[in-house]
């Protein structure tokens, strides 16, 4: 039997990890993991599962659709509420939306965070 992994964390790069974790706090409504700070910032998914922001020096945006500076990792949230609504609510709390959006927009969304990371919404 070959050994078996679970996936525990995900962390991502960032200038300043305490204002992109207070924006996925509010995208998502997870707890703030109790040690974050100005280095490193996470929050708790209820399975265990961390996702973590870490300050880098120097950090410079994933530039997608164009590779000039890849974006090297991509999220997708299922979302319980209609993607229009989903859309609208994480533009206000500062994301982006590409003009690129290579999926049929009524099943998923791309959308970039404030610091240049893109992920995607889709329909639960």
């Amino acid at each position: 039997m070959s050994p078996q992994m679970k996936l525990s964390a995900i962390t991502l790069d960032c200038p300043d990890p305490l204002a992109l974790v207070a924006f996925y706090q509010q995208a998502t409504g997870l707890e703030l993991h109790p040690k974050s700070d100005a280095g490193f910032a996470g929050l708790n998914w209820g399975d265990g599962l961390l996702i973590g922001f870490q300050r880098v020096d120097d950090y410079r945006a994933p530039s997608w659709p164009d590779q000039t500076v890849p974006q090297q990792l991509h999220i997708c949230f299922k979302v319980d509420e209609e993607l229009e609504e989903a859309e609208a609510r994480l533009l206000q709390l500062g994301a982006s939306k590409p003009d690129h959006q290579p999926h049929d927009e009524a099943r998923a969304r791309v959308l970039v965070d404030p610091v240049g990371h893109p992920f995607c919404l889709v329909r639960e």
